[in-house]
């Protein structure tokens, strides 16, 4: 029951309690005025006849009510489906005409109010025209830089420093789809979209550690600093990442130095590449043991050569031509040995990083991780390595934490020191006489053990793929022997700093932005509280075999669109018919539209919806009349083991509470008080579109009534009366 209808009955009934007060005032006077004898004859007279004096009172209240109901329709429901009307071409920017009812005085405002609209809409297109026109220049640059990130060989991916995507090129997102592990349904977007994070795809250590490089470098004052590393994806894929800085800007648009709002990743998928030279490797290593097995049994022949009954100068010049041969063959397996293990090592790439970082690196993890303290000795400024530094921090960290678990370790040094075209990287302690003796430690041959993690790989693997060794060794003198681990790698040419004039930069847009999710970092409140503009949201609708989904009825079709930072993401939607494996009826086809014949050979519900699960992660779900989607899902929870925990909102709901003077909210009469056009009626994907465009044309008028936070929005929604309905 609406307000209105509260406001009529309560009319009537004050109405009626006013009569009977009336009445029994009246009573009570004429007892008053009358001689016990006439008081007497007035009751004799009435007798039997209080329950008609009722039924005339009850009688009477219907045209009291008819009246009141005249005058609410008129003087309260009128104008207030007015102002709802009013607010929603106010938010909708809709140009019809608000249909006139009501009084005289309410027609007339109507009218005023239609015409305010119309002259909005001519002030509108006028300023229109001149944004039209101011950003013509401004369009076709983004439009250049649109088209170069389209051609870009490498996947372009910009986050912010939560790690929240803001920007990719078509590139990535087909990158992307390959390494999802439900590519062919979600096409990847349950893993690139914007405001996703890259963590779901990316190892957040790894990312942070080369953050932190980047960082450093930036505080140092380089241009252009960046980081390189290789990762692995959960499904397996090896993935080549770079990453580059976005600076801040100040008020004046001006780049700071050492400021950063999110970094650029330039990603390639080289899990062909890695697995073409393993292959290449493993040819060439059998290529050599047989050039040895050949060599082997080249010498035995030599060796009958030199019978003593073979000519002498026939046997002196074969066994010329026979070492010459061998020793040439040897030779050019040796060179091709050492090539493919040198390719195969190049393959991961090395950096160029100042020791002191390196070394001020270390020492934070160490300090950070283990109960130990940890110095630096000697001067290492200008000492430039060429490493892979997050593995060789995690095999520094490693060899610490046996140190300390081991030996009793409290105090650790680190020196750097070059020799010839070497680096030597010493990690010092000094020794207790009762603990583990150099003999005894062979920790660079242990799987690397950093915290809580376990690598596949161990130290000396990494100081391999730099080209170094690793070995320990006893520094004896008067006071204070100590023992050390030195690991032995490459040096790099020191770099020099390019001015920043020596980058250009550009401007544009790209094919998938927002750069508004700068500012979203370090938004750590809770759910609840966050204010619904600034939510992400999947608006979902399903289309089914019948409208009793706990009864046997089947979904058919899953349909979603996001919206993130107050945008619907019509590039990253879910569309996916689904084989229901039972027969669709023949009543619900002309509804839908969906088929028999368009299900065949699609993909079942225990495929779908894992990916659809994957598709809404990290979001708040919206439907219209979502009670129905939600027990759609619900019922797939025992088969798929998959629970849709996230909070849920109901536009159906969300409209009862702003619109609460309409009389209908089905999706096609929101649509039409919105002005909006529904394309694809009773699709799913078509349905889901048209909802998130009422969800955000619902959020600006439910902050009028108060309603700002997810929590308020949860709250108010239980109490309207749709909320009672159930499936």
């Amino acid at each position: 029951m609406r307000r209105a209808e509260y406001r009529l009955w309560g009319a009537v009934g004050l109405v009626g309690l006013v009569c009977l007060t009336w009445l029994a005032v009246a009573a009570l006077l004429l007892w008053a005025v009358l001689d016990p004898e006439d008081w007497t004859t007035v009751v004799n007279a009435l007798g039997g006849r209080a329950g008609l004096l009722l039924f005339l009172w009850g009688m009477a209240l219907i045209p009291v009510h008819a009246a009141l109901n005249y005058l609410i329709n008129t003087y309260v429901r009128a104008p207030a489906r007015l102002a709802e009307e009013a607010k929603m071409r106010l938010e909708s920017k809709d140009s019809r005409p608000i249909t006139p009812e009501g009084s005289k005085e309410i027609r007339a405002l109507a009218a005023v109010i239609n015409d305010a609209i119309a002259k909005r809409d001519a002030l509108f297109k006028a300023m229109d025209e001149r944004v039209r026109e101011a950003a013509r220049r401004t369009e076709q640059e983004k439009a250049r830089l649109a088209a170069l990130m389209s051609e870009l060989t490498k996947s372009v991916v910009v986050c912010n420093l939560d790690g929240r995507i803001l920007l990719y090129n078509n590139r990535a997102r087909m990158q992307f789809k390959r390494l999802s592990r439900s590519g062919q349904v979600t096409g990847g977007s349950e893993l690139m979209g914007l405001g996703r994070s890259i963590y779901t795809v990316l190892d957040r250590k790894l990312v942070g550690h080369a953050l932190e490089n980047v960082q450093r470098r930036l505080k140092r004052g380089a241009a252009s600093p960046s980081a390189q590393f290789v990762t692995a994806t959960s499904s397996g894929k090896l993935l080549r990442v770079q990453m580059t800085p976005v600076r801040a800007v100040d008020e004046q648009g001006e780049s700071l130095s050492d400021a950063m709002t999110g970094f650029v990743l330039l990603t390639e998928n080289i899990t062909d590449e890695m697995r073409a030279d393993s292959e290449k490797n493993r040819l060439l290593s059998s290529l050599t043991e047989g050039s040895r097995a050949s060599l082997a049994n080249t010498r035995a022949a030599i060796e009958i050569l030199e019978d003593p009954e073979v000519d002498d100068d026939l046997r002196e010049k074969l066994l010329a031509v026979i070492r010459e041969e061998v020793q040439g063959l040897s030779e050019r397996i040796a060179k091709l040995q050492k090539t493919s293990s040198e390719a195969l090592r190049s393959r991961w790439p090395l950096e160029d990083m100042l020791g002191s970082d390196l070394i001020e690196a270390a020492i934070t993890r160490i300090e950070a991780e283990l109960p130990v303290r940890a110095s630096v000795e000697g001067d290492i400024d200008t000492v430039w390595l060429k490493i892979e530094s997050f593995s060789l921090l995690q095999g520094l960290l490693h060899l610490a934490g046996r140190l300390h678990r081991h030996c009793q370790v409290r105090w650790l040094s680190l020196r750097l020191q070059t020799q010839n075209d070497r680096a030597m990287l010493d990690l010092l302690w000094t020794p207790d006489p009762d603990a583990e003796t150099e003999a005894e430690m062979n920790w660079e041959n242990e799987a690397i053990t950093a915290g809580e993690e376990t690598l596949a790989m161990t130290l000396r693997d990494v100081l391999e793929r730099h080209g170094g060794d690793c070995w320990i060794e006893r520094e004896e003198n008067n006071k204070d022997p100590r023992c050390f681990f030195r690991l032995l790698l490459p040096l790099a040419a020191p770099q020099q700093e390019l001015p920043a004039a020596t980058f250009q930069r550009h401007e544009g847009r790209p094919e998938f932005y927002d750069f508004d999710l700068f500012q979203a970092a370090n938004r750590s409140r809770k759910l609840d509280d966050c204010p619904l503009s600034e939510l992400s949201f999947t608006v979902f609708d399903t289309e089914t075999t019948g409208l009793n989904p706990a009864g046997g009825d089947e979904i058919i079709q899953i349909g979603a669109v996001r919206i993130v930072n107050g945008k619907i993401l019509g590039q990253e939607c879910f569309d996916q018919l689904v084989d229901p494996q039972r027969p669709i009826p023949r009543v619900s086809i002309p509804i839908h539209g969906i088929t028999p014949d368009m299900v065949k050979g699609q993909p079942t519900i225990d495929e779908v919806l894992p990916a659809f699960h994957a598709f809404s992660s990290d979001t708040v779900l919206v439907a219209h009349n979502a009670a129905f989607d939600m027990k759609c899902l619900e019922v797939k929870q025992d088969q798929t083991g998959l629970v849709f925990d996230q909070p849920v909102l109901d536009t159906l709901l969300l409209s009862a509470l702003v619109q609460e003077n309409q009389e209908r909210h089905n999706l096609d009469d929101l649509a039409e008080r919105f002005g909006l056009t529904i394309l694809g009626r009773h699709t799913a994907i078509g349905d889901a579109m048209v909802t998130a465009e009422i969800l955000l044309r619902l959020i600006p008028l439910l902050a009028e009534h108060g309603i700002h936070t997810l929590g308020e929005a949860l709250e108010a929604s239980r109490k309207t009366y749709y909320a009672r309905v159930k499936y």
